[in-house]
């Protein structure tokens, strides 16, 4: 049994499944965030259980050949980063040992169908999408900033590594508003002032910017000064929202949009498509590694002109419209009420007229279009990180697709999906990691599954 405070050597071996490095002192794991496989350290125990511990570095004895010195003021603060301290060749590997280990290991598939990480070219900036608490500093100035890792203490920081470059003039511009006419920010213990969130979001493509303000108010005082203030500061601005969120939440939007200034919406284009943003609706946030995976998705669907494809957990309905042109029918599935008049209106815009989207639980949709004796010749699966619902399984491959595209962002969850597909006549025939947020623990996979049976 390790005692908590003692202080230990030994050298990180392994990564946990949110990027803390793992090293075993006798025989007990430890945790140790921040740390780097190949790292010799003086570790000192914070906390023990009767099977790990978790801990921090002491003391460096000798770096692994993989750290890099961290580019950030706030790294190992903030909680948005986790790979800052290694190079971006030694995280790519970390990532494809995860997903191997996940669907070799746990899945029970050929570990030699899962192909290479697909990286990102840039690192950083791809974020175009922030949402920064809204705070006091030290010096009772109004700030913004990221929350540090499992807690809603505000690291203040106006530049992130990961965000888009044109997130910057923005916030200036609003805190400058801000201070200038003595708006309070938010207090989530009280319950009083009106600042939540700034959050902006970014078209990379077409250069549009929206700012909205997420207030624990309907109405802003002195809005036209705030609208003046950004259009005279940000260049590149679109439109600016209010949001209003009076409720007692750690959600961050509330449901009600006000637009201020501009549309309410900017237009971004990915795999050759439109799609309208607003504050509500579902986008993501790299686009550019979204194209890389819904191109890799594409391929192993394997589409034909006289063929159905159903896409379930559809969001706005970006997966599925990116590959409409290749089906006679598609047929989108999502339960966020929104999302799916955002896909509908999604369509629209790009004259996509061979599209259905139905509002509903993916298992019970499922089950509907069974009954229904709808025949989908390709499914895509797109669920949150819980994965699947056994229900869901079950009821697509009573539907009899030729082909299941299964699009997960939780390797162990995959894993566990997977085992169950196989049990009912499903095989993996393709995998392919895809590093969608470079700088964090996560990671994407795409897999095709066919009928083995």
């Amino acid at each position: 049994m390790l005692k908590k405070n003692e202080i230990y050597t030994a050298e990180i071996i392994d990564y946990t499944t949110e990027g803390s490095g793992v090293c075993k002192i006798n025989d007990i794991a430890v945790f140790v965030p921040s740390a780097a496989v190949g790292d010799k350290i003086s570790v000192k125990i914070l906390k023990t259980t009767k099977s790990y511990a978790y801990g921090k570095i002491e003391e460096m004895i000798e770096p692994s050949p993989d750290r890099i010195v961290p580019d950030c003021e706030v790294f190992g603060k903030c909680g948005g980063c986790t790979f800052r301290h290694i190079g971006y060749d030694s995280e790519l590997r970390f990532k494809q040992k995860r997903v191997y280990d996940s669907l070799a290991r746990i899945g029970g598939i050929d570990g030699s169908v899962i192909g290479r990480i697909v990286g990102a070219d840039e690192s950083d900036s791809y974020r175009n999408k922030a949402q920064l608490p809204i705070t006091y500093d030290k010096n009772g100035k109004i700030c913004v900033g990221f929350f540090a890792p499992r807690s809603h203490r505000v690291i203040p920081l106006d530049e992130c590594n990961l965000q888009s470059k044109a997130f910057s003039k923005a916030i200036n511009a609003f805190l400058s508003w801000a201070e200038n006419e003595h708006i309070k920010p938010y207090d989530e213990a009280t319950h009083t002032g009106i600042l939540r969130h700034l959050y902006l979001r970014y078209a990379s493509k077409t250069g549009e910017l929206m700012v909205c303000i997420v207030a624990n108010a309907k109405e802003l005082r002195h809005e036209k000064q705030l609208v003046q203030t950004l259009v005279d500061n940000v260049p590149d601005l679109k439109t600016v929202v209010l949001n209003t969120n009076t409720e007692k939440t750690n959600v961050i939007t509330g449901k009600l949009c006000r637009t201020l200034y501009g549309s309410g919406y900017i237009t971004d284009v990915l795999c050759g498509l439109k799609f309208r943003i607003s504050p509500l609706s579902f986008y993501q946030v790299n686009r550019d590694q979204a194209e890389r995976l819904y191109t890799i998705a594409a391929e192993f669907a394997d589409l034909k002109p006289h063929e159905t494809l159903l896409d379930l957990y559809c969001g706005t309905g970006t997966i599925g419209l990116s590959m409409s042109h290749k089906v006679k029918h598609l047929i989108g599935v999502e339960i966020i009420p929104q999302a799916i008049e955002d896909a509908k209106k999604n369509a629209a815009l790009n004259g996509i007229s061979n599209a259905e989207f139905i509002c509903s639980d993916a298992s019970a949709a499922a089950a509907d279009l069974k009954k229904r004796s709808i025949k989908a010749d390709c499914i895509v699966l797109d669920p949150p990180r819980k994965g699947c619902d056994t229900s869901l399984i079950d009821t697509v491959t009573q539907i009899s697709p030729k082909r299941i595209v299964y699009v997960s962002c939780d390797p162990a969850t995959l894993a566990r999906d997977i085992k169950r597909f196989a049990e009912l006549g499903y095989s993996v025939k393709k995998a392919i990691p895809v590093d969608m947020f470079p700088r964090t623990a996560h990671v994407e996979t795409v897999v095709l599954m066919s009928r083995s049976i």
